[in-house]
């Protein structure tokens, strides 16, 4: 099978560019041919197709708008009136992206396409262009992008928002869901309602969810189950039954944002007699406001931004992870990696997270945005160390098994012939 990969960056940033590769590896290693379909970046790692360089794919990727990662930063540059018209028709409607689609459906004559991101910076026209060349598309959902123009059901204003999902259409704007600006929530408000318009979302074949509860809402907003395929993400397992210990320290890995509830993390170790290791990164100086509110404390550390293969060592020696988001968070990769390094997980009771962790088996649940239930929580764990590694154990166990490679393969070939008989 030959299958055209798309997301927005071809280089590894964060959970879907992770997927993007390790997917574009397992795909490849049962013997299918992934052709990338990104945009041009100064990050990009090399173009290898089955072990081959192919450089020359790289003339269907799209310009760069710019190179930054993330839309915060992008908005806050300057820039010329030709990239801010290429910037607005990437949200909207894209003839570039669909020129393009449509040459390298052309050439390569896929039997499919399949979507990882393609919001904001590609933008649905490469659905159009899949469909009229008449090669089934398949989009595997990320966040929320569909539902709520900010893409996070979450604002800082107000916390959790669900106004857009109920029909009132001008809530972004009110809230400033978007950079806290009424101008960018407008945009983003005003290109989902375009692709509301367009019905994007029925000219998608299938859809992958990882998250269950992401599952429900995209059918909360009006997407039959039938194209709904419930596959959790897979860990990449490179080292079988790793050794690990278990040290008396805390991990939490992810992006230093509002939203992940680390100012709930800190009040609750502020305190505490235990330690508490901060992995992370954030690109609009919340950072700063985290060190400020932990006040110099001893037993906070922040580690900063690293790499897998540099976190790996941390996760391997925790006593066990936290994950204390404040929104739905709709599949994060830490939880799993935690379950591949044998650790428990302390979770929030909230949005996929519930689904997540089995209180008691895998880790342990805290009430939503509650520092005191999280240290109990943390205390518990460290008060019952063998019971952490034998949650630690069972979530391994489901790498093993749900979140295995081979699991989420076997899934997802299934929706792949699915829909190729549909089109056929």
């Amino acid at each position: 099978m030959k299958i055209i990969l798309v997301n927005y960056r071809y280089f590894f940033s964060g959970g879907p560019e992770r997927y993007y590769f390790n997917i574009k590896e397992i795909l490849e290693k049962n013997g299918h041919e992934v052709i990338p379909f990104s945009i041009k970046s100064s990050r990009n790692v090399p173009i290898i197709v089955n072990g081959k360089e192919r450089p020359e794919l790289e003339r269907y990727f799209l310009d760069i708008v710019d190179d930054e990662v993330y839309f915060a930063q992008s908005a806050q540059k300057k820039k010329s009136l030709r990239l801010v018209l290429k910037s607005f028709t990437r949200m909207f409607y894209s003839m570039e992206a669909k020129r393009k689609m449509r040459q390298i459906i052309k050439d390569e004559k896929p039997d499919l396409v399949y979507v990882i991101q393609m919001h904001n910076k590609i933008s649905p026209s490469i659905v159009d262009a899949a469909k009229e060349m008449k090669v089934p598309v398949v989009h595997r959902i990320s966040d929320f992008q569909y539902m709520c123009p900010n893409a996070l059901f979450y604002n800082y204003r107000i916390g959790v928002c669900e106004e857009c999902l109920k029909g009132n259409r001008i809530a972004c704007v009110k809230n400033r869901c978007v950079l806290n600006s009424h101008v960018y929530s407008g945009i983003k408000m005003m290109a989902k309602r375009l692709h509301d318009v367009m019905n994007v979302h029925q000219r998608i074949d299938a859809f992958v969810v990882p998250s269950e509860f992401t599952y429900k809402k995209l059918n909360e907003y009006g997407i039959p189950y039938e194209k709904l395929n419930h596959i959790p993400t897979f860990f990449n397992l490179k080292e079988v039954n790793p050794q690990v210990t278990y040290e008396p320290f805390v991990l939490y890995v992810g992006r230093l944002e509002k939203q992940k509830g680390l100012m709930t993390l800190i009040k609750a170790f502020k305190d505490a007699p235990y330690q508490l290791k901060i992995i992370g990164f954030c690109h609009d100086g919340y950072e700063e406001d985290l060190k400020a509110y932990a006040d110099k404390n001893k037993n906070i550390e922040f580690l900063g931004k690293m790499d897998f293969e540099q976190i790996a060592p941390y996760l391997k020696s925790c006593l066990c992870t936290v994950v204390p988001s404040e929104w739905y968070d709709n599949f994060p990769n830490s939880l799993i990696e935690s379950y591949a390094f044998k650790k428990a997980v302390i979770a929030t009771d909230f949005g996929s997270l519930q689904y997540m962790v089995s209180d008691g088996e895998t880790g342990l649940k805290f009430k939503y945005a509650d520092a005191k239930d999280l240290m109990s929580k943390v205390q518990y764990m460290f008060e019952h160390q063998e019971e952490a590694k034998k949650m630690g154990e069972n979530g391994y166990k489901l790498i093993e098994t749900v979140y295995s490679p081979e699991a989420h393969y076997n899934q997802l070939m299934e929706v792949f012939k699915k829909v190729m008989k549909r089109i056929w």
